[in-house]
């Protein structure tokens, strides 16, 4: 990416983004909960979590991170204190810090984020066409043993 006659690196997305319903399986997979209540959930989540932003608190998911709105001002500020008003904002964005992991112990302890301490392989992009897609994800393993509301007796 060249920025005034610099070039740096960037992060290319080469698929379409997980939907509602890839996650919902997953977890459910994971888990002993049904598609149908995940999805459910993760349906209530976003107006929840925007209620709570809107009175101006940040939302903490364990595991997961910290989300809380922040205002989109105008590039030009102004000279004076008195003068910040609403009138200078012109949006809101919601802001996400992944969740802080800590390894080790002592002087050795180290931080990472958590959605980041991940396995990423990066390459050099080669230009590939947006239409090409390929499943990097893992599809969710069957449950075993298990019905759609809970464990199985046996």
């Amino acid at each position: 990416m060249n920025v005034n006659g610099k070039w740096y690196a960037k992060s290319v997305l080469v698929m379409s983004p997980v939907s509602t319903e890839q996650v919902a399986k997953r977890i459910a997979a994971e888990s002993t909960v049904s598609p149908a209540d995940v999805r459910a959930v993760l349906t209530a989540l976003g107006g929840v979590m925007g209620d709570y932003m809107s009175q101006g608190r940040s939302v903490k998911l364990d595991g997961v991170g910290s989300f809380y709105f922040t205002a989109v001002t105008s590039k030009n500020g102004v000279d004076k204190p008195e003068d910040v008003n609403a009138t200078l904002i012109r949006g809101v964005r919601v802001r996400f810090i992944p969740e802080t992991r800590y390894r080790g112990a002592g002087k050795g302890r180290v931080s990472t984020r958590g959605l980041s301490d991940v396995d990423i392989e990066w390459e050099e992009w080669k230009g590939e066409e947006k239409g090409k897609k390929k499943n990097l994800t893992p599809e969710p393993k069957e449950k075993e043993n298990k019905e759609e509301n809970g464990p199985v007796a046996g």
